[in-house]
Order: structure tokens, then sequence, then C-alpha cells
């Protein structure tokens, strides 16, 4: 190496013939999240046995954002999945900083529906949408209902 001359630019380094390529090193294909398929089985499973009258979708979320399995109808899923963990982050801080336990849920009512999302086990998250004309108070009896039926679902799986 040459002697360090003060206010002298030093040499830019160059590649020597047959030098390895900056590529990194290829990691494979990226896997599916592993609560997928279970997920996906067990909202099959409790499909037909929630009330459809009031209940308009189903979604299962990770609690990093990413859809699991959803039967919905003209909703973006993945952006849902993302805001649900969303939700359920704001909702623990919220009843936190409120003294009041645990969270079981946020719940949401807008003018063409309800949405709840349910932290259901481990790293899932439920999301159950319901008609504008379902009251509040039937929407949590069936969105329980639905939460009820994946954690037994998802329980069996494992």
């Amino acid at each position: 190496m040459p002697a360090e001359v003060p206010g002298t630019p030093l040499p830019l380094p160059m590649r020597t013939q047959g030098a390895a390529h900056a590529f990194p090193v290829r990691q494979g294909i990226r896997q599916a999240h592993p609560e997928a398929k279970a997920t996906a089985k067990a909202l099959d499973e409790i499909r037909d046995k929630v009330d459809r009258a009031n209940i308009t979708g189903l979604l299962v979320a990770s609690r990093d954002g990413l859809l699991l399995a959803s039967d919905t109808q003209e909703i973006e899923d993945d952006s849902v999945a993302a805001m649900s963990a969303a939700a359920v982050g704001l909702a623990t801080r919220f009843i936190g900083q409120a003294g009041l336990g645990e969270a079981r849920g946020a719940m949401f009512q807008g003018s063409l529906g309800h949405v709840c999302v349910f932290p259901v086990q481990g790293s899932v998250l439920l999301v159950v949408f319901a008609r504008p004309d379902t009251t509040m108070g039937l929407f949590n009896v069936v969105a329980r209902q639905a939460l009820t039926l994946l954690q037994d679902a998802l329980n069996t799986a494992n």
C-alpha cells in the first residue's frame, strides 16, 4: 500500500479478475406464514356455522398484518389484514392507558356496517364484518360466536 499523503485522494479499489460477485446468496422461496394452512382450514369449517344473515365476511390475519385466510367480498383483504394488526395494537394501548385490563377486541361502526377485530390465540387475529342493519348487540353476539368457533377449530387442528 502506498503511503497516505494528506490532501491526496486514495485510489479507488479495483475488482480483480475472477472476484466474487456482490450479489446476495439466494435464500430460496419465502414460505407462507406457519398459521396460514391451519387458519384457512378452520375458516372453511366455521363458514357455514356462523349467522350469515348478519355476518357479511370473515378474515383471519396474523398479528404482524399478513393475510392468512378470508371469506369476504369487495374488500381489499391485504390492506384490511394490515389494518387489523394496527387496530389491535391501538386497542391494547388504549385499554392499557384507560386501566381497563386486557384488550379483547376493537369494534368499529360505520354507515355501511360494522367490523370487529379479535385476538384469537398466539399470533392470529379474526376480523368480522356485519351488515349496517345489524344492531351492535346482535353483532357482538354473532362475532363472538365466530371467534369461539375459530378458536375451537384451531385447537382441534393443533
